[in-house]
């Protein structure tokens, strides 16, 4: 196991660490609404134009729907794109929800994600929900992409995490699928772990 130097925080990556996800799906949903070409916009690790644009908070849902329709050759309800959109995110292990309850006791717990407000708000919202609590119970403070008009790899959110919290990047283990975020996190000084997908993170409980 990675030896970690003595930590006080805890920063979590949501999509990919936490809740699973599944990319081939959202992007045959996509398809199915007659959208061709959606693969140049999304991956596992960040999306591109007017995705990124509504994580950054650019735009807000009502404009993300009509960016869709734009690519549509269809006539789309915005029920049928929420769904497709939101079928990007999958459930949250229920082994990892109880890790993050024993690790509250421990350690300042944050979540740091480039996410969107139908996905944290709708996806996120009902598998929290489904364990009989809310995201607040989980984490003492989520620092959300399209919230703060930034998103990782940017060496402003880690920055403005850090002021925010009054904490020094070292004393904090940030955690998270993506390679560039990574690498942007251990230039500040942050220590780092590279999750891999279904990753189980139990380790946690013997840093």
């Amino acid at each position: 196991m990675k030896e970690f130097t003595p930590i006080t925080t805890l920063v979590f990556d949501f999509g990919g660490v936490l809740i699973n996800l599944d990319l081939n799906q959202c992007i045959l949903n996509l398809k199915k609404l007659g959208i061709e070409n959606v693969e140049q916009y999304l991956s596992n690790f960040g999306q591109k134009d007017f995705f990124l644009q509504f994580e950054k908070g650019q735009i807000g849902t009502e404009q993300f729907r009509a960016e869709i329709r734009k690519l549509s050759t269809e006539t789309l309800m915005d029920a049928e794109i929420d769904a497709a959109w939101c079928s990007f995110l999958c459930d949250i292990p229920s082994e990892k929800l109880d890790l993050l309850l024993e690790l509250k006791k421990n350690y300042r717990i944050l979540m740091l994600s480039n996410t969107n407000p139908l996905h944290i708000e709708v996806s996120a919202a009902a598998e929290f929900e489904k364990a009989g609590r809310n995201i607040t119970d989980y984490f003492d403070k989520c620092y959300l992409s399209y919230k703060m008009k930034m998103a990782k790899p940017d060496v402003e959110i880690f920055q403005s995490l850090l002021e925010s919290e009054q904490v020094d990047a070292g004393q904090c283990l940030f955690l998270d699928d993506g390679p560039k975020n990574i690498e942007q996190a251990k230039k500040l000084g942050f220590q780092t772990y590279l999750v891999n997908p279904n990753e189980d993170l139990s380790f946690l409980m013997n840093i």
